[in-house]
């Protein structure tokens, strides 16, 4: 009779290593987990012979992960949320702790009508904080541990690191009727600083030589909205926003193309014991609603 293999992985290795992969870095891993460098060096180094594989590639700026290091990140990923909620289902312990989320207002709506309201349905011992900024304000927040969590763009902050979600699709949008793009100085709708689209916006048309002026300049996505709408000015918004009341420009009507962005899921450096498990969970669902799609493609949990 064949022998039945009786080989485990410790999941406790598999966390160090995701904590490595997600923040890049050792030391990011290790005050993550309030261990040592060293300790979650050798927990990789555990887990790495435990596979026979190298899941991680040093260097000077920090980890990355192998190819299998990539493919195991995506299963350990599944396999803790499982545990974690099996665990928490038939002990009756649910998820504590308290999460601040940071997300970008352009997708908060979005975000809760869907994916958080289902979160705090799993988990409602969870203390839940959800804050909307632009993505410059909300990476100085995370610096600072104001944050524990953070979805935003890859502009205009230089905060490393970061896992893909998905790719924005920005366009230039003006309002149904007026040829505001036909103007000497085109007249731009934007948000204040650390906004991605308004940096987006500027450096495009700089590149072009363009001439612009701000006409109208607002900390709410749905003020500058209605200033396209109204016809007062062309702006930059993902193409999802657009509403019937606007039409997409382009190079048909002088203007340059834009560059895509990234969403991408940003952890703090530290986060308490105690909320760590809510933080996970939290970010694995987000993954599974969002990976590759946005949040205005996210696929609902079957029923």
């Amino acid at each position: 009779m064949a022998e039945v293999s009786t080989a485990t992985l410790d999941l406790e290795l598999l966390r160090s290593f995701q904590a490595a992969a997600q923040l890049g870095s050792l030391a990011a891993a290790a005050q993550q987990r309030h261990r040592t460098v060293s300790a979650i060096s050798m927990q990789i180094k555990r887990l790495e012979e435990a596979l026979g594989s190298r899941l991680l590639e040093r260097g000077s700026r920090g980890v990355t992960p192998t190819a299998i290091g990539e493919a195991l990140l995506q299963e350990s990923r599944e396999l803790l949320r499982l545990h974690d909620g099996m665990l928490s289902r038939f002990t009756g312990r649910g998820l504590g702790g308290k999460v601040r989320l940071g997300l970008p207002e352009d997708y908060a709506r979005e975000l809760l009508g869907s994916v958080l309201p289902e979160f705090m349905a799993y988990h409602p011992d969870v203390l839940l904080e959800v804050v909307t900024a632009t993505s410059g304000e909300l990476a100085r927040q995370l610096n600072r541990s104001r944050l524990t969590l953070a979805v935003m763009l890859d502009r205009p902050h230089s905060l490393p690191g970061g896992e893909t979600l998905w790719h924005t699709t920005p366009v230039w949008a003006g309002p149904r009727r007026g040829e505001l793009s036909a103007r000497p100085r085109l007249p731009l709708a934007l948000h204040e600083v650390d906004c991605p689209y308004r940096a987006l916006a500027i450096e495009a048309l700089e590149a072009l030589g363009r001439p612009w002026h701000a006409v109208f300049t607002s900390t709410s996505i749905h003020a500058v909205e209605k200033a396209v709408e109204m016809g007062l000015a062309v702006s930059v918004l993902d193409r999802e926003r657009l509403t019937s009341a606007m039409r997409e420009l382009g190079s048909e009507d002088g203007l340059p193309p834009l560059k895509r962005c990234e969403a991408k899921l940003f952890f703090a450096r530290q986060i308490e014991v105690s909320s760590r498990p809510a933080v996970e969970a939290l970010a694995a669902l987000l993954r599974e609603r969002l990976h590759e799609r946005g949040p205005w493609h996210a696929v609902p949990r079957p029923a």
